[in-house]
């Protein structure tokens, strides 16, 4: 499931579960429920957390910094495996 991304006053979905701590986000995600997470203002915590709680199994994310997020979860896959990359490149020596 690619994650989604949302402003503070978008609409949520009723099926999404809130989860505030990184263990909650763990055990519901592997309930296989669809996990919401509400990131940090500043920009580098909002990044920080939005890897971390990627990476626990979260879908939803709920942030003022939306673009920056968005890239950073897209790298997050990237770099856990469950996304190939946008672009490759092959480096010769």
């Amino acid at each position: 499931m690619r994650p989604v991304v949302l402003t503070p006053g978008e609409r949520e979905q009723p099926a999404w579960i809130p989860a505030d701590t990184l263990r909650e986000v763990r055990e519901r995600a592997a309930d296989g429920a669809t996990v919401l997470v509400r990131l940090p203002a500043p920009l580098d915590a909002a990044l920080a957390a939005a890897a971390v709680y990627r990476r626990a199994g979260a879908g939803v994310f709920v942030t003022e910094h939306t673009d920056q997020v968005r890239l950073a979860l897209e790298m997050t896959d990237c770099l856990s495996g469950t996304r190939p990359p946008a672009l490759t490149r092959r480096g010769l020596a």
